[in-house]
């Protein structure tokens, strides 16, 4: 008798964590995992344990969103007790790792003094001997490099940290990711399987292609404990048929914050793909998984930021991606890891990486990486591409969060790639503080002033009229700017009117719109069909 074939329902949520904290790229490469670990997740524990009160209080003041503080509503002490435990435990190595950075900073503080480094080697401490090479700058500034490759080798890679945790969900409402662990729920299946494992792409693909509970389950390794709440999750309904786009237009279809899809018949290209997956009724209309391409040829990413490269939407897309496109780096820079070693490291074994003003030719299609400046609070961080796409003779031009520090920068740009069609610009404009995001691989403090000036910021008005006054573009678009309900759990960004990000785009706007360019600040879902000869909106 042939069983029952089934599919996944729309509203699994399939969230992958490393040591029950979600996963973000920074978890994933060892040395930034080490430091976050010790400098992120254990320090939010100790805080956690030692005034849970504070942090109850914390997050229910918006101005403390996105802070370092637990939404446990100050309960669950035994379990985050031992969620330390485990950790301590379990990572011990790791810990070890990212003490003795802060020991080789100081050596190197104290001891390197511009005479040469060879005799520092041996005081290098023994668990990072043979993972650095140290260095001077130009100006005799001492630094180090890790060789990545060999960290993806050792014991500091630890795949065991990985899991899955799935539910059915039916809101967008999770605790900010990077603050809360996810602890044990009634509702919630853990499955401890590593990101490279063949039972997400699985998964992913009873979205849409039916298969049997009993190879499912099989390909997990569900026991017989966890049967009961894994069969949930499953449905004989099939999902609506996706309509493959068969015109002989470009279709562009925003997803949400700074994700974007562009289709013509034959190529199908994915911008920083961050979507809204889960099937369920929403004030906000919106595109999720459903409406992608069964083969999706290139996936874009801009730049190493957790509302970029989310492990959410892009580790069920995997199976779909034939080509992963990631800004080129083998800097071995603590702060600027490699994302082409970071994404074969967790299964994606098709990953292209792109230099500044290097192109990639298809068919009648032409991708073009570009010099991306700004948003990175100053730090020397290369892993970072805004894109040039042009099919036919149009030209879509991505941004990304740029900020134009410097324009002459992008009229040097103009000159060899022209005038473009379309623009999409981040006006994040205010952004968060260096160390929000940076914080833990900073081995001295930095002090208030100074972090208050190296900014997480996109473009303000200004600087995004600048961009449009450079490359003429005949429709202007806002975008990445984490308004959508679906991107709050990992932005923490909540505007109001009165929100400057939101007077200055809505300045920007204006002042396209009074130049003759169709502008507009995307939000939620939007559909549009260019022709491919002729620079003009088709339909909208």
């Amino acid at each position: 008798m042939n069983e029952e074939q089934l599919y996944l329902k729309p509203n699994v949520v399939i969230e992958p964590l490393v040591d029950k904290w979600y996963a973000w790229s920074h978890l994933i490469s060892p040395a930034t995992a080490a430091m976050n670990i010790v400098g992120r997740h254990l320090a939010i524990i100790e805080s956690y344990l030692m005034a849970p009160a504070i942090h109850a209080n914390a997050v229910l003041n918006p101005k403390m969103k996105g802070g370092p503080f637990m939404d446990f509503g100050g309960g669950r002490i035994d379990e985050v007790t031992e969620l330390e435990k485990q950790s301590l435990e379990k990572q011990k190595h790791v810990i070890e790792f990212a003490k003795a950075i802060k020991t080789l900073d100081k050596l190197l503080d104290n001891e390197a003094t511009g005479y040469g480094l060879e005799d520092l080697y041996p005081k290098v401490p023994e668990i990072l001997r043979g993972y650095v090479e140290l260095y001077y700058d130009r100006n005799n500034n001492p630094g180090f490099r890790f060789f990545e490759s060999l960290l993806y080798q050792s014991e500091f890679y630890n795949k065991s940290s990985q899991s899955l945790a799935m539910w059915i969900t039916n809101n967008d409402e999770r605790p900010f990711c990077l603050s809360t662990p996810r602890l044990t729920e009634p509702d919630v299946l853990s499955l401890d399987v590593p990101f490279d494992h063949a039972c997400i792409d699985a998964l992913a693909r009873m979205k849409r292609t039916s298969n049997s509970y009993s190879a499912i389950k099989e390909i997990c390794g569900i026991t017989p404990e966890q049967e009961p709440l894994f069969k949930t999750f499953f449905t004989e309904t099939p999902p609506p048929p996706y309509e493959k786009y068969t015109g002989d237009k470009i279709r562009m279809r925003y997803f949400g914050h700074a994700c974007i899809l562009v289709e013509t018949k034959d190529i199908s290209i994915l911008v920083d793909p961050l979507i809204s997956y889960y099937g369920y009724s929403s004030d906000v209309q919106h595109f999720s998984d459903v409406d992608l391409p069964d083969t999706i040829d290139y996936v874009l990413i801009t730049h190493n930021h957790q509302d970029h490269i989310l492990f959410e939407t892009l580790l069920p897309l995997r199976h779909k991606i034939k080509n992963l496109i990631v800004p080129r780096t083998s800097s071995g820079k603590l702060e600027d890891p490699d994302l082409k070693l970071m994404f074969n490291s967790i299964g994606f074994n098709n990953v292209m990486d792109i230099s500044e003003m290097q192109t990639i030719h298809f068919n009648d299609a032409i991708i073009t990486g570009l010099p991306f400046i700004g948003e990175h609070s100053d730090m020397n961080i290369l892993t970072k591409a805004c894109y040039l796409v042009k099919i036919g003779d149009f030209k879509l031009l991505f941004l990304a969060d740029s900020r134009i520090v410097e324009p002459r920068l992008y009229e040097l740009v103009h000159k060899h790639i022209g005038n473009v069609d379309v623009l999409f610009i981040g006006m994040e404009c205010d952004g968060a503080p260096l160390t929000w995001l940076y914080g833990p691989l900073l081995t001295k403090k930095l002090p208030r002033d100074m972090d208050g000036s190296r900014r997480l910021a996109g473009s303000d008005c200004d600087k995004g009229m600048a961009l449009i006054d450079i490359f003429n573009p005949k429709e202007a678009y806002v975008y990445a700017m984490g308004q959508e309900p679906w991107v709050e759990f990992i932005s923490s960004i909540k505007y109001t009117d009165e929100s400057n990000p939101i007077v200055q785009s809505d300045k920007l706007v204006k002042l396209c719109t009074e130049r003759g360019i169709v502008a507009e600040r995307l939000y939620g879902e939007k559909e549009l069909l260019y022709n491919k000869q002729v620079d003009s909106l088709i339909e909208q």
